[in-house]
């Protein structure tokens, strides 16, 4: 394996998702991150900033491209609260991703409609709670989850159709996680996996500026949570090959019942690396 070549496509190693893995904002894609070939490596490192009307999530973390073949990442999520009674809130989660690339490639297989397929896993650990101390919950088992640790299980299916310069991507994930894992694994309602779908779709305006959609189905385990699919329009701006800009307006549903909202709101992500 040489030094880092750079030798992909702008755009085509995706942006860093709010749990680590490489692709869209909320949701993986097949591309293995970063701009390392077949013959190389990659690696980035990003931070997101979420902000609806009553909650704030932020992540970072880093990751790693080996061959355009296996991916590794490792990412940090922090969400808090900024009305009452949840004003003081912070829940915090550690999540190691790893997936790997089992068939096809989105960017050279033009002349077949075979998309690249990767398959992947997100272990996932609640760190704890913190704010609600004064009601007596420090842990996300106290709000009806039977976990505060699991293992999201993903294949992704990824095309780049490069004459029409549009990227559409399909994943399915199997997962017990209430909102992505900050209010634990199961619940009072279910505890048992459940296959969610999640799309991409966006379209390349020039070889530096992407703009598109995502949607990512959410399972309803808790009575405290009726737990909504999330949804974002993007725009992805890659000046260099090295640096990335994504912002989006996203609509994550509710979020608990104590602020029963539609939450909607900004999301805005950095990430640089080679």
């Amino acid at each position: 394996m040489t030094y880092p070549d750079m030798g992909k496509l702008t755009a085509t190693g995706g942006v860093s998702s709010v749990e680590g893995a490489g692709g869209g904002g909320i949701t993986p894609w097949a591309l293995i991150t970063g701009y390392g070939s077949r013959d190389s490596f990659g690696a980035n490192a990003h931070v997101t900033r979420i902000s609806t009307q009553d909650y704030g999530l932020t992540s970072y973390g880093v990751a790693v491209g080996i061959a355009d073949r296996v991916e590794l990442s490792i990412a940090n999520q922090e969400f808090t609260g900024s009305l009452a009674p949840l004003n003081a809130l912070r829940i915090t989660q550690d999540i190691v991703g790893i997936k790997v690339k089992v068939a096809g490639d989105a960017v050279y297989d033009q002349d077949s409609w075979m998309p690249q397929i990767a398959v992947g896993a997100m272990m996932k650990r609640n760190t704890g709670i913190t704010g609600l101390e004064a009601l007596g919950v420090t842990n996300v088992k106290q709000l009806g989850a039977k976990d505060d640790h699991g293992v999201d299980y993903y294949v992704s299916a990824t095309k780049i159709l490069l004459d029409q310069s549009v990227l559409l991507n399909g994943t399915v994930r199997m997962t017990k996680a209430n909102q992505m894992g900050i209010l634990g694994f199961g619940g009072d309602k279910k505890d048992h996996y459940e296959a969610m779908f999640e799309g991409s779709a966006a379209y390349l305006i020039n070889r530096k500026l992407a703009a598109g959609v995502e949607y990512r189905m959410k399972p309803r385990n808790l009575t405290v949570d009726n737990e909504k699919a999330y949804y974002d329009a993007f725009v992805a701006w890659f000046p260099t090959k090295n640096v990335s800009v994504t912002a989006a307006y996203a609509r994550l549903g509710d979020i608990t019942v104590f602020n029963p909202k539609d939450q909607r709101g900004w999301y805005l992500s950095v990430q640089t690396g080679f």
